[in-house]
């Protein structure tokens, strides 16, 4: 996992008159605080699907090591372009672009469903059209277990309109 230093924020540094304590406990406490009021998504059966960041564990070639989250969620890596979902006792990996026209997909948490800021399509948690412009489910990313985590190839993409076979195997059951 990254060591990295996160920022603080310059509007946070501002809002003292530049004379914070930008210690990294204060960094945390603020940081623990808004995990707290992470937002969900509430689905029609009560259960719910919370958003997050990840990073990648280990990194090699083409592919890259995650956690399996404790329950089902979303968790998204930029640095990769990388959507994971935990979602009814299954892992999916998909592309962060939406398959219409590569606009960058957003977790819509009051919807319970994936869309296009674009052109507005839409997609189930499992990464299933939904309705919009796109012509095809989400393109899935390689996923297999490993352990306690999940390896995600980021050089096999599959598309659910020319790899039907390789789009539906592309998942982890847990």
């Amino acid at each position: 996992m990254s060591s990295r230093r996160l920022p603080v924020s310059a509007v946070a540094h501002e809002s003292c008159g530049g004379e914070c304590d930008a210690s990294r406990r204060s960094f945390l406490q603020q940081a623990i605080t808004g995990a707290a009021i992470v937002t969900a998504a509430v689905f029609a059966d009560g259960t719910s699907l919370p958003i997050g960041a990840i990073e990648a564990l280990a990194a090699q070639a083409d592919e890259r090591k995650y956690p399996i989250p404790a329950g089902d969620g979303v968790n998204i890596d930029r640095d990769n372009q990388v959507i994971l979902v935990r979602y009814q006792g299954a892992m999916y990996a998909f592309n962060l672009s939406c398959p219409h026209e590569n606009a960058a997909l957003r977790w819509r948490e009051g919807d319970g469903r994936f869309q296009c800021p674009r052109h507005q399509s839409k997609y189930k948690p499992d990464g299933v059209f939904i309705s919009g412009r796109a012509t095809r489910n989400m393109d899935r990313l390689g996923i297999r277990r490993d352990g306690e985590a999940v390896t995600v190839d980021l050089s096999r993409m599959f598309r659910s309109d020319t790899d039907a076979a390789g789009w539906a195997a592309s998942v982890v059951k847990l």
